[in-house]
């Protein structure tokens, strides 16, 4: 679900270009910063995932990340891999009250009861997907044609069409806080849209 403090998508200071670092390499400029942004950055954000927990996983943090910044949920990442049982859906699908509130007693994790709600709620919802083909193939059916590379932060965008069709069809198939800013979100993060920066040298690398 979309909030009013929901963070952009991509951060960064408005019409900001590549930023080239002290290892003489241009990277979009919120990846150019701390080491842990960097890694992400590099090895990670914009290429393609595989598999159902993948998914789930990169799903379930977008979630609690609304309202957030990205770097606490990376610093918080391994945790929760722990609280989620690995993004394993039929696990965390049998989730009940109890592992609610083991959950809201986790200060490794997010602490938002509606977003640990909606994150058992979307286990659920990825094991009934499976009847249509399951939630790898539900997703990459939204991905759009590449468009142009953005040449400054101020081109990339926080929604989409296809965010917003992903969003209704994930909320229709039973999902909950998949807004389409945080479904814009997710697809970049596994490589539906490379939003790279022209000139960053990870662009071109989306799946």
């Amino acid at each position: 679900m979309q909030t009013p403090t929901e963070t952009p998508a991509t951060p960064g200071p408005a019409g900001v270009g590549p930023v080239v670092g002290a290892d003489g390499i241009a990277r979009c400029p919120w990846g150019a910063g701390d080491a842990v942004n960097l890694a992400y950055h590099d090895t990670e954000w914009g290429l393609r995932v595989d598999g159902e927990s993948a998914h789930l996983e990169r799903l379930t943090l977008e979630a609690f990340q609304s309202g957030l910044s990205w770097r606490t949920i990376l610093d918080k990442r391994d945790n929760f891999r722990a609280a989620f049982a690995g993004f394993d859906a039929d696990v965390v699908a049998a989730y009940d009250d109890r592992d609610v509130e083991r959950l809201m007693g986790d200060a490794g994790i997010v602490r938002n009861r509606r977003k640990v709600g909606a994150a058992i709620t979307n286990a659920r919802a990825t094991v009934a997907l499976r009847e249509q083909g399951g939630l790898e193939a539900f997703v990459w059916s939204f991905r759009p044609e590449p468009g142009p590379a953005p040449r400054t932060t101020a081109d990339v965008p926080t929604t989409s069409a296809e965010s917003v069709a992903l969003s209704k069809a994930l909320k229709k198939a039973g999902f909950a806080f998949v807004g389409p800013t945080t479904m814009y979100a997710l697809m970049e993060a596994i490589g539906l849209v490379d939003d790279h920066l022209e000139g960053c040298h990870r662009r071109g690398c989306a799946g």
